[in-house]
């Protein structure tokens, strides 16, 4: 298990102890005092932010909803595609291990799908691989040497996101790649079905030290008669994805990790996120679909943005 940070103590710590307390602060009350308005608010107060808290730092990012949803597209040829989609993973932070990750990459190829894309942030934290221990180091490679076993009969694909680069980006590729998993980086690959063919091209992500995301860069092999899927780590290049694109499939946003009621969506990684947050949008024509990925980043909770893997049947306009 990774070593749990000091958000993460304190919450097991107000876990166990946090009704302790509560109930002796009750019993040390006059009887008087515990029957009046405020007593009796105070409480109900806390028993619903300790029920909260438990919820989204010790539950919520420990489950996994299967999201299935169906997108036609007018640039989509051939039968329908069902895609298998899973992104930040962030292994080495609370509550992702290589060992879950083994469990949800199995209930992801259960699903079935035809192909299955990753889309990037396979790190957890912000350091850099150097000032990491081994043990550190070696948790992340291990949960990226875990999406090898996906199965899917058309293949896997997968780009890179912003935690890659900042953890060693080019170690992260070839882990995927000796897991037998292309890496895209504004490039594509040609899947070939037979009847319909088809290509899923990939963007660079904007922390890559390679290169900058450019949709013309990783469409310039594609044939403009045939079909193409767009990864991106991130919402935000959609703008400038070409209409030639039958589907974006973007990651990146944790749907926003706290999602609160009225208030919504406090914190957004990036503008792209906070436009484009979770689920599926059309603009001008263009279709995305945004996952709200695996684990955390920043704070170990999430709240009402549960863990998710996402199936999409992409069809054409005839479905």
């Amino acid at each position: 298990m990774p070593a749990p940070n000091a958000i993460q103590l304190i919450a097991w710590w107000g876990a166990g102890v946090g009704p302790l307390l509560a109930i002796l602060l009750w019993f040390h009350l006059r009887p008087v005092d515990r029957r009046s308005a405020t007593a009796r608010l105070g409480f109900l107060v806390f028993t619903f932010l300790y029920g909260v808290s438990i919820w989204s730092f010790l539950i919520e990012p420990e489950t996994l909803v299967v999201r299935r949803t169906v997108i036609q597209s007018p640039q989509w040829r051939g039968p329908p595609l069902r895609i298998g989609v899973l992104a930040d993973t962030h292994v080495g932070a609370p509550h992702v291990t290589p060992e879950r990750v083994r469990k949800v990459v199995a209930r992801l190829s259960a699903e079935r799908p035809d192909v299955i894309v990753f889309l990037g942030d396979y790190a957890g934290g912000h350091n850099s691989a150097e000032l990491r221990p081994g043990p550190g180091r070696s948790m992340v490679l291990r949960g990226v040497a875990a999406l090898g076993a996906a199965s899917a009969p058309l293949g896997r694909v997968a780009i890179l996101g912003n935690h890659d680069w900042w953890y060693d980006g080019p170690a992260i590729e070839t882990m995927l790649r000796t897991a037998g998993i292309p890496v895209l980086e504004n490039g594509s690959v040609r899947v070939a079905r037979p009847g319909a063919p088809f290509w899923i091209a990939g963007l660079a992500d904007e922390a890559s030290k390679r290169a900058k995301p450019s949709a013309e860069m990783a469409l310039r092999d594609v044939p403009p008669h045939e079909a193409v899927i767009l990864l991106s780590h991130r919402p935000d290049p959609f703008p400038s994805v070409p209409s030639r694109v039958a589907l974006t499939i973007a990651a990146h946003t944790h749907c926003g990790q706290v999602n609160l009621p009225v208030l919504g969506r406090l914190i957004s990684a990036s503008p792209g996120s906070a436009r484009w947050p979770c689920g599926f949008y059309e603009e001008g024509g263009r279709k995305m679909y945004v996952t709200g990925g695996l684990g955390t980043s920043i704070l170990p909770l999430r709240f009402r943005a549960p863990p998710e893997i996402v199936i999409i049947t992409l069809s054409g306009p005839d479905g």
